[in-house]
């Protein structure tokens, strides 16, 4: 008995690096990289060149393909638009350090070297708080922020069972194989139709997003390992808010359930002199794609109070 379980294991595992391993290398094959690569990451530029700059930072579990299904391409017809992997998703190569404030700053690094103009920067969800941090941190170098569903207080409460297991030593990274390996794509479709709940994801947006890019398992592990510690971090960051001297521009729906609104949004712009809130009624933790219009609306707007236009 002890044999036969020793080489289920062992062919159980092997099954499991080969599958991981060609779905990675597949999903990599179809979600190419479509832009250029500036300091290990992996940007892409779209709309006239002396328009006025718009760095676009997509979410957790997310890459450039999130932020170029929609919102990038609207925003292109006003806008210098650069759009980035976060260091260890998508293309773009991992860093060292992963908080907030270290991708903030090889983003800003990388950006700088293609346009050395301060930009607007957007962020959605995570996005939005490594922009924050890029605010905190440096705000001399933007020109504005617009925040799309961005955390930025910490919360009560632990983090999922889930980013709990991928970040423990060992069992993590079992656990990020044999999801890679083994989660069927139904799983992961009706996965990405939570997120945008109460909406749904629109037509074509799961195919075009390439889901599996978030489940090869570095990138899964890394995301967990920032979701946990993101409470903490934006703790630290809080203090720092009523200094911000830039325009700010937040948008947040009111159904958020990802991101409360109550718990993020409002208390940010109670705190930020210079930030102008846009509830968005009955939207959820997707508006750059449910209420794309309104979230070129308030880039406009930060262009306009930032002089850009």
């Amino acid at each position: 008995m002890g044999r036969k379980l020793l080489l289920f294991v062992i062919i159980l595992a092997v099954a499991t690096v080969i599958s991981a391993t060609w779905r990675g290398h597949n999903v990599e094959r179809i979600a190419d990289a479509r832009g250029r690569m500036v300091n290990g990451l992996h940007v892409e530029s779209y709309g006239p060149e002396g328009a006025p700059p718009v760095v676009l930072i997509h979410g957790a579990s997310g890459s450039t393909y999130d932020m170029t299904f929609a919102l990038a391409p609207k925003l292109a017809q006003d806008f210098r638009v650069y759009v980035v992997d976060r260091p260890g998703f998508g293309h773009s190569a991992p860093i060292s350090r992963r908080g907030l404030t270290a991708q903030a700053t090889a983003i800003r690094a990388a950006i700088a070297q293609i346009d050395p103009r301060p930009p607007i920067m957007l962020g959605q969800s995570y996005g939005g708080a490594v922009a924050l941090a890029w605010g905190v941190d440096a705000p001399d170098s933007l020109a504005a922020l617009v925040l799309v569903s961005a955390p930025s207080h910490p919360w009560k409460g632990r983090p999922a069972w889930l980013y709990r297991v991928l970040s423990t030593p060992v069992i993590g990274g079992v656990t990020a194989w044999l999801i890679a390996a083994w989660v069927p794509p139904s799983y992961v479709a009706s996965e990405i139709d939570d997120v945008f709940a109460p909406q749904h994801a629109p037509k074509g947006y799961g195919a075009y997003f390439q889901p599996e890019m978030s489940l090869r398992p570095a990138t899964h592990m890394l995301n967990a390992r920032q979701r946990v510690a993101l409470k903490s971090q934006l703790d630290s960051m809080v203090e720092a808010y009523p200094a911000l001297p830039m325009p700010i521009e937040s948008l947040h729906g009111t159904a958020d359930k990802t991101v409360p609104m109550a718990i993020h949004a409002q208390p940010l712009e109670a705190e930020a002199p210079t930030n102008h809130l846009t509830p968005l009624a009955g939207i959820g933790h997707m508006p750059h794609h449910v209420a794309t219009g309104a979230v070129a609306q308030a880039v406009m707007r930060a262009a306009k109070r930032a002089k850009l236009m």
